[in-house]
């Protein structure tokens, strides 16, 4: 069993499993390779003077699997269920249970509608401050949460942030990620 499957190659799902893969957690990604970033080209990213969206994504991939994220591009997540003590994903290819799962799809929460996620009344995922829906163990970041607000930064943040609460829960105490030069 995973700990957790991140729905979504994006920002949002990359910059969660950079933390998970990061701090030792079985993380895997699945990633249709069908995100915005595609039409991006970033120059109010912080810390990026200028690079093409497909090149930041390429490079985003590259550091998370060099986390040992196992990143599986082109296969898609074509349901998610609530198993009790884990979710089971299922893909066009196979079956995994998971502890955690992050949404990172955009706008696209088709998948969300079976769990019996809480909506707000804008059609959007009413998520907590960590990301967390109204269903334990599962993470919704990004435009599905935030009516037009779809920066490519806003949804690494949503994606850190839900990395950080599994972190914490998994540690049983809060988690802070900081590394400082000796870890490098």
């Amino acid at each position: 069993m995973a700990d957790v499957a991140i729905v979504g190659g994006g920002p949002a799902g990359l910059s969660a499993a950079l933390f998970t893969a990061k701090n030792d957690l079985d993380t895997v990604v699945f990633d249709t390779d069908e995100t915005w970033m595609h039409k991006a080209h970033l120059y109010n990213y912080l810390g990026i003077d200028s690079v093409d969206g497909t090149e930041f994504m390429e490079q985003s991939r590259e550091q998370v699997a060099d986390f040992g994220a196992d990143v599986r591009v082109g296969e898609e997540v074509t349901a998610v269920e609530d198993a009790g003590d884990a979710f089971v994903v299922t893909t066009d290819d196979s079956e995994y249970d998971v502890r955690y799962v992050v949404f990172a799809t955009g706008t696209d929460t088709e998948l969300l509608d079976g769990l019996g996620v809480e909506f707000t009344d804008d059609d959007l995922v009413d998520v907590d401050l960590s990301m967390e829906t109204s269903v334990d163990g599962a993470y919704a970041t990004g435009a599905m949460v935030r009516d037009q607000e779809w920066q490519a930064v806003i949804s690494a943040g949503d994606g850190g942030a839900a990395a950080l609460d599994i972190l914490s829960n998994e540690k049983g105490e809060q988690y802070h990620d900081f590394d400082v030069p000796d870890d490098a």
